[in-house]
C-alpha cells in the first residue's frame, strides 16, 4: 500500500525573505562592458569612488568607504577604533554582530532589548558598562533606529566609543537626519538579501577624518602608496563590479522603496483582521525603506504557536524567516562561555520566540501578500476552531 501524495503547495515557487531587487540590466552590463574594456576590475577603480561618493552625499556624511562586505566593514571598524576589553551589543541581532568582536578578542556583552523597539536597552547598556568596556555596538533592527539619543549620552558620560550596525537601516532617518551619520561611524550592509544590494558589499560612513584615513588604510593591507605599509590591515575593498551594480540599484533606490512601501501597507490591512499576529509598524515621519515585513505571533489568541505558522508557510513555499532567533547568546561560542545568558535577557528570548519575517521586495505582489494572508486566516481559523471543539478545553 502506497503513501498518499501529498498535496502541492499553494506557491509553485518559493517565495523568499530578501530575493535581491535588480535596477537597470541594460545600465549595469554597459558599466561591466566598459569596465571589461578598461581591464580595472578593482582596487579602488571609478565605480567604487563613484559610489562611495554617491553613498556619502545621500546619507549626509565627509566619508563613505565601500567594503567587500558588511561583516568585514564593522571588523576594521572595530578595529580602526582601538575598541579592546568589552563592548556592549544586543543578543537579538545577526550573528555577525557579535563574531567581529569574538574574532579579535573583544567580548561582545549582551545587553536587553526595549519590548516596543526591538533595539538595545539604554538602561540595560548603562547597568553593564564595567572598567572593561571600550565601546557599544547598537543595531537598527528592521531599519528602526536605536535610541541614538540615549545611546550618544551614555556613550559621551562614560568616555566610550559608539558604534552602529545599520544593516537594515539604509535610506532611513532618525529625527530627519539619516541613519549613517550618528556615533563614531555606522556600517552598512549591501548584502543580495537587503533591499539595495551591490551582489556582496557593505560601507562604512563616518565624520571622523581621522578615523576614515585609519579605515581607508585597513581596508587596504595599511598601505599608504606604493609599497609603504604603515599600519596592520586586510583586504575589504569592494570591487568594481559590486560597485557597478550598486550604482545601477542606486539609479532604481526610489522604485524598490516605494514596492516595499505597497507590501507593506497590504500585508498591514491583512494583519489588522487576523486574531494573535501584530504587525512591527514604521514612524511614518521618517524615512523608511520597508524592507521587513515583521509580525509577532501570540499563540493563546491565535491558537498556534510560531514556529506552527513558520511550519504552515513553508509547507506552502513561503518561506518565512524566525529573525533572531534563537538570538546570538543561545548560539556558539557564545552559550558555552555563557550558559545562564538569558536568564538576563529575558524580552530577546520572548522575542526570539515569537517573530515571523515574511517575504516582500519587488518580486512579491500584492496577488501573493491575499494569497498569504489566506494562508494565516486558514490556519488560525482551523487551529481555533480546534481549541473550542477540544473537550479538554
Amino acid at each position: 500500500m502506497t503513501a498518499p501524495k501529498a498535496s502541492k503547495p499553494v506557491f509553485e515557487e518559493p517565495l523568499h525573505v530578501g530575493r535581491p531587487n535588480i535596477g537597470d540590466r541594460a545600465q549595469f552590463l554597459a558599466r561591466i562592458n566598459d569596465m571589461l574594456d578598461r581591464r580595472w576590475l578593482t582596487n579602488n577603480g571609478q565605480y567604487v569612488r563613484a559610489f562611495e561618493q554617491r553613498i556619502a552625499e545621500m546619507v549626509g556624511v565627509k566619508h563613505c568607504i565601500a567594503t567587500c562586505n558588511a561583516t568585514i566593514g564593522l571588523e576594521i571598524a572595530v578595529r580602526a577604533l582601538g575598541l579592546e576589553g568589552e563592548v556592549i551589543i544586543p543578543s537579538f541581532t545577526f550573528v555577525a554582530t557579535a563574531h567581529v568582536l569574538q574574532w579579535q578578542g573583544i567580548t561582545p556583552v549582551f545587553a536587553d532589548i526595549n519590548r516596543h523597539t526591538h533595539n538595545l536597552d539604554p538602561e540595560r547598556v548603562e547597568a553593564l558598562i564595567t572598567p572593561r568596556t571600550t565601546g557599544i555596538l547598537g543595531v537598527h533592527v528592521w531599519g528602526r533606529p536605536c535610541a541614538i539619543d540615549l545611546l550618544t549620552d551614555i556613550a559621551r558620560r562614560h568616555r566610550l566609543h559608539l558604534l552602529f550596525d545599520a544593516a537594515h537601516a539604509f535610506a532611513c532617518s532618525h529625527k530627519g537626519q539619516m541613519i549613517g551619520s550618528f556615533g563614531d561611524a555606522e556600517v552598512f550592509s549591501f548584502h543580495a538579501t537587503k533591499f539595495f544590494n551591490t551582489f556582496e558589499g557593505g560601507a562604512i560612513a563616518t565624520n571622523d577624518d581621522d578615523l576614515a584615513n585609519r579605515i581607508r588604510l585597513m581596508r587596504n593591507f595599511g598601505f599608504a602608496g606604493m609599497d609603504n605599509v604603515v599600519e596592520v590591515g586586510t583586504n575589504g575593498k569592494m570591487s568594481e563590479f559590486a560597485a557597478a551594480m550598486g550604482l545601477t540599484n542606486l539609479d532604481s533606490l526610489d522604485a524598490f522603496i516605494a514596492a516595499n512601501r505597497r507590501n507593506y501597507f497590504a500585508y498591514q490591512q491583512i494583519m489588522d483582521d487576523l486574531p494573535g499576529i501584530a504587525m512591527i509598524t514604521l514612524d511614518e515621519s521618517e524615512r523608511n525603506n520597508y524592507q521587513y515585513v515583521v509580525v509577532k505571533i501570540d499563540q493563546e489568541r491565535a491558537g498556534l504557536s510560531r514556529d506552527e505558522l513558520f511550519q504552515i508557510l513553508h509547507a506552502e513555499n513561503v518561506l518565512a524567516r524566525r529573525y533572531f532567533w534563537p538570538g546570538c547568546h543561545r548560539m556558539e561560542p557564545y552559550r558555552t562561555l555563557d550558559p545562564d545568558a538569558g536568564e538576563h535577557l529575558p524580552e530577546t528570548e520572548r522575542l526570539s520566540e515569537r517573530v515571523l519575517v515574511l517575504p516582500t521586495g519587488t518580486s512579491v505582489t500584492p496577488t501573493d501578500i491575499a494569497t498569504i494572508g489566506a494562508i494565516l486566516r486558514d490556519a488560525i481559523g482551523q487551529a481555533r476552531g480546534a481549541h473550542r471543539a477540544s473537550p479538554n478545553r
